[in-house]
């Protein structure tokens, strides 16, 4: 917020007639709106969005052609919806939709909340807002919800063009349990934004300088992006050396321990949970440890896939662990701001 953006204290001073501040309720939402209207108008937004569009329409394009086939080998269209964001385009490195909306979202969180608090106090309109009848940690929560409603906002609208050109363009129709999929995987990728909308407000509270703020929530989403998987595989290959493995016991136990080294990376959860939801063939997201389990698991891929509630049950934990994330940064943001001292 800048002095022309800030919270109308008549507004409040309406709704506090006894009390002299705002209940609980409503202060943080006067601010969530107010905030939500900024960004709604602003130029980032829609730069972003054009962003986030390309991100998603581009691998569709390419890979249209291979979709239209797969839609037509398939006799009941089962699944084929799907394919709009699984399928990787033929003789293009391009990834699919839901990998590249995964390396790209994230720029999202990080934007909407890089200069959330720092550019407050940079234009010296932080301790006028926390002047107004409303708590002091409103002005955290406010912004936190007004960022995740412009995130929904901008996924719900790259989700819903990409669905109407597959069923325009391509004429796929989706079934019942393609859309509540669809659905599930929206709400995971607004959770993995959130993440990073929650770090990109620790930063905005941590660090005075939005450029600074910016540079190093840009700098952190470009190594985790390019070289995450890179840096944690190597980790993984130190710590647990499969191909020096004695036995074939081994071998499947050192192969677990790197796959759950590997999930330490947040993309890593993000994904695995998208493959599950958007593809019912994807039965297993864990290395078997026995052969025993080995040859479970290979009974399992042969079958016919998952239903809805079995892949939920398999992602369950990728979505504790990313609650888990959002929730720490969040909260470390929160209390630094609490425990600020804010100067006029």
């Amino acid at each position: 917020m800048t002095a022309s953006t800030r919270v109308p204290g008549s507004r409040l001073e309406g709704r506090t007639a006894g009390s002299g501040l705002v209940g609980r309720n409503a202060g943080w939402r006067i601010v969530a709106r107010k905030e939500f209207a900024d960004h709604v108008s602003s130029a980032r937004f829609f730069v972003l969005l054009l962003v986030l569009g390309a991100a998603a329409i581009v691998p569709l394009y390419f890979a249209s052609d291979t979709i239209k086939s797969v839609a037509a080998q398939v006799t009941d269209t089962r699944d084929a919806f799907l394919a709009l964001f699984l399928v990787n385009p033929r003789d293009t490195p391009i990834p699919n939709v839901f990998n590249f909306v995964g390396i790209v979202a994230p720029l999202l969180g990080v934007a909407f909340a890089f200069d959330a608090i720092n550019s407050e106090r940079t234009d010296g309109t932080l301790p006028r807002l926390l002047s107004q009848p409303i708590y002091r940690d409103d002005v955290v929560n406010g912004k936190f919800a007004a960022g995740l409603a412009t995130i929904s906002l901008v996924l719900v609208a790259v989700v819903g063009v990409i669905s109407g050109f597959g069923i325009v363009r391509l004429g796929i129709i989706p079934s019942p349990d393609e859309v509540i999929r669809l659905v599930s995987w929206l709400l995971v990728t607004v959770l993995w934004v959130s993440l990073w909308l929650a770090f990109g407000l620790l930063l905005s509270v941590v660090i005075r300088r939005a450029a600074t703020a910016a540079l190093v929530g840009f700098g952190i989403w470009l190594l985790v992006a390019i070289f995450g998987q890179l840096i944690v595989g190597v980790v993984a290959g130190i710590i647990a050396p499969v191909a020096n493995a004695a036995s074939l016991e081994e071998a499947l136990t050192l192969t677990a321990l790197s796959t759950t080294i590997v999930r330490l990376l947040p993309l890593t959860l993000y994904q695995e949970a998208s493959a599950v939801l958007l593809n019912p063939s994807v039965t297993t997201v864990s290395t078997p440890t026995t052969v025993g389990q080995w040859q479970q698991w290979q009974q399992q891929a042969q079958g016919q896939g998952m239903t809805f509630d079995q892949s939920a049950l398999l992602v369950w934990p990728h979505l504790v662990a990313l609650v888990a994330m959002t929730a720490f940064c969040f909260a470390a943001a929160y209390i630094w701001f609490m425990r600020q001292e804010v100067r006029a």
